[in-house]
């Protein structure tokens, strides 16, 4: 039998396992990637392992999150992320080089390689062929001590790309669009897409990885592409054509699934307020007036995004009534439009021109208007991630979204006679990476400095052999973790110090959270489907652990969530029966007997209902692997128990 691209990655890094869905694999890592929201707490947790220098080929921590500095927070952060990456071994961009995924895949992503990232977006160099995956932060800390990556193979879908995209108002990004149209934002759990098809080779590999970036909304565990001729040419003219490898996927492989997807039939869409699935088409928006156009992030900021924006804006303006705002994805990619002029024609329009980073996209900055409307070529549209919660965030590819700020309502742009060039990528990129500053080659001499916000890592107690606690919160379906813990340029900079950020634990959906919390020392949070979907930020279990939860029990768990809970000693649980989720109040009093026997033994877990006298069954998959972590208390405790 034949391997998939993703088989084939898998089997030239195994330590243990076979390559095969359902079978549990661990895997050597070849490349780290972190990012100052997530990578402070991955660098404290990577130090408190006590490991001198990191034991994976390449890491990177990029500023680009955290960029606003209206006090002392974030610049201290700074400074902690560059003197511990010198200290460490690790490669530090510094603030202004650029959005991590951009910058990876220009400088340091390689086709066939292992990528652990800590950030959920991570998938987005599988445009390149790699098998890039988002974790946790601590996971990443874990790869840096030199742990390989265990996980159960998720089931591997083919996904045959036909036709071509109708150019060039349709984009890679709408090729996602139409897989969550299909399949949800919970459609992908369990699963990786491979991407097949004569369709493929339509495609640069900016747009592969606006493919990939944006899949991570289907709640994929990754998504890859072949690294092919196209996937040579962007690499060589990156400079680095040396670590280019030709990767397919056997004739023979054998696929869980397939999905057929002709690109020619694929409309401009929208997703509507307030979930990336909600897709329509264009044509069924018209006339709905816009306040605010704000295009970039790491799924729509490359060279080529940028220049048809500007194109499209060249001898044009923004409508009076649109605030309309442009982040370049990199410094390459910024000073490649300055040198050209398409920045001047952006700047004529009227747009205004933000620094290489995050930005809007994490809630840092440009909130839209109370009950305004944003269009955004960003992933995600969660209520309130915006930074204003009564605001309507809709979700567009970036040149529909170009044409929407110019018009001043929703209206599409395939009628509107303005001309735009396909833009293909350059022969050669304009190459600098004076901003990437390489570990220090003398550590001894390297002092880690820790400005005051900075605390350390809180390590939670082995699991209980038994537990009461009170349902401290009941939430519904697609909680995000932008819910559980809100971003933002208020609450993001306390990341690096847990009493302070735990504060705003669930603080948009319930203000008395934490207060409740602290008074029960123990606590259960019950979900729906698809609890903790979103952002990798594993804040959203480290607050609920130092609060004292002990347990979530939700109909489904996302992903990246699940194994931040298990991370952080917390157990994720599942309804048996769904129904049962009907059973549960906020403020019940549960008894969970025999806890930690039942992880010992893989068996169901009995939950006594003590509030309303009844009883029902609530189970886990774990690997072996998290059930002595979780035994242990967290990861954390796990491996320092090792070495």
């Amino acid at each position: 039998m034949g391997l998939t691209m993703a088989q084939k990655i898998i089997k030239e890094h195994l330590v243990s396992g076979k390559p095969e869905p359902g079978e549990v694999v661990s895997i050597k890592v070849d490349q780290v990637l972190m990012q100052d929201a997530t990578g402070t707490m991955a660098m404290l947790e990577f130090e408190a392992m006590g490991i001198p220098r990191i034991k994976v080929p390449l890491a990177v921590v990029y500023v680009d999150h955290n960029m606003l500095q209206v006090d002392n927070l974030n610049a201290d952060d700074h400074i902690f992320l560059r003197t511990a990456a010198a200290k460490y071994g690790i490669h530090y961009s510094r603030p202004g080089n650029g959005i991590c995924h951009q910058v990876h895949l220009e400088r340091f992503a390689a086709p066939g390689k292992v990528l652990l990232g800590s950030d959920s977006h991570t998938p987005t160099a599988g445009g390149m062929g790699m098998l890039a995956i988002g974790v946790g932060g601590l996971e990443v800390a874990a790869a840096m001590a030199g742990e390989p990556y265990e996980f159960k193979v998720p089931d591997l879908v083919k996904v045959v790309l036909e036709g071509e995209l109708k150019r060039p108002w349709v984009t890679g990004m709408d090729i996602t669009f139409e897989l969550l149209k299909r399949f949800t934002v919970k459609g992908g759990v369990g699963k990786i897409f491979e991407y097949v098809g004569p369709g493929v080779k339509t495609l640069t590999v900016t747009e592969r990885a606006t493919v990939t970036n944006f899949g991570t909304e289907l709640g994929l565990t990754t998504s890859i592409f072949p690294s092919d001729e196209r996937t040579k040419h962007y690499l060589e003219a990156q400079g680095r054509g040396g670590v280019w490898r030709e990767l397919s996927p056997d004739p023979d492989a054998e696929y869980t699934d397939t999905v057929t997807v002709n690109l020619s039939e694929i409309e401009p869409y929208v997703a509507k307020p307030h979930q990336p699935d909600n897709v329509v088409k264009i044509s069924e928006l018209k006339g709905i007036k816009v306040d605010q156009v704000c295009i970039g992030s790491c799924t729509n900021s490359s060279y080529q995004v940028m220049k048809a924006v500007a194109q499209i804006l060249k001898g044009r303006t923004v409508a009076p009534n649109v605030s309309m705002t442009v982040s370049p994805g990199s410094k390459q990619v910024y000073e490649m439009l300055a040198k050209e002029g398409a920045l001047a024609d952006m700047i004529a329009a009227g747009a205004r021109i933000l620094e290489s980073a995050c930005g809007p996209c994490i809630g840092m900055g440009q909130a839209p208007p109370y009950n305004g409307v944003s269009v955004r070529s960003f992933n995600r549209n969660f209520k309130g991630r915006s930074g204003t919660p009564e605001a309507s965030v809709y979700l567009a590819n970036p040149l529909v979204a170009t044409y929407i700020a110019l018009r001043g309502e929703f209206a599409d742009p395939r009628g509107s006679g303005i001309s735009v060039t396909y833009v293909e990528e350059p022969e050669r990129f304009l190459i600098n990476d004076n901003m990437i500053i390489p570990p220090s080659p003398t550590p001894e001499a390297v002092e880690v400095i820790k400005g005051p916000n900075i605390k350390e890592v809180p390590v939670k107690e082995p699991l209980a052999e038994s537990l009461t606690a009170k349902v401290l919160i009941k939430v519904g379906d697609n909680i995000s973790t932008d819910d559980i813990l809100p971003a933002g340029a208020k609450i993001l900079p306390l990341r690096s110090n847990i009493p302070e950020i735990s504060k705003y634990t669930f603080s948009r959906i319930d203000p008395t959270f934490y207060e409740r919390a602290r008074a029960a020392k123990a606590g259960v949070i019950v979900g729906g489907e698809n609890y903790g979907q979103g952002s990798s930020r594993e804040h959203a279990a480290i607050a609920p652990m130092y609060l004292g939860v002990k347990a979530v029990i939700a109909k489904s768990l996302a992903r990246i969530h699940k194994e931040n809970l298990i991370n952080f000693g917390i157990i994720p649980l599942t309804f048996k029966n769904p129904s049962d989720y009907d059973r549960i109040d906020a403020g019940d009093e549960l008894e969970i007997p025999r806890l930690a026997d039942a992880v010992k033994k893989d068996e169901s877990i009995k939950i006594v209902n003590k509030t309303k006298g009844i009883e029902f069954v609530a189970t886990f998959s774990l690997i072996e692997k998290q059930k002595e972590v979780l035994l242990a208390g967290g990861l954390l405790p796990y491996i320092k128990k090792k070495t």
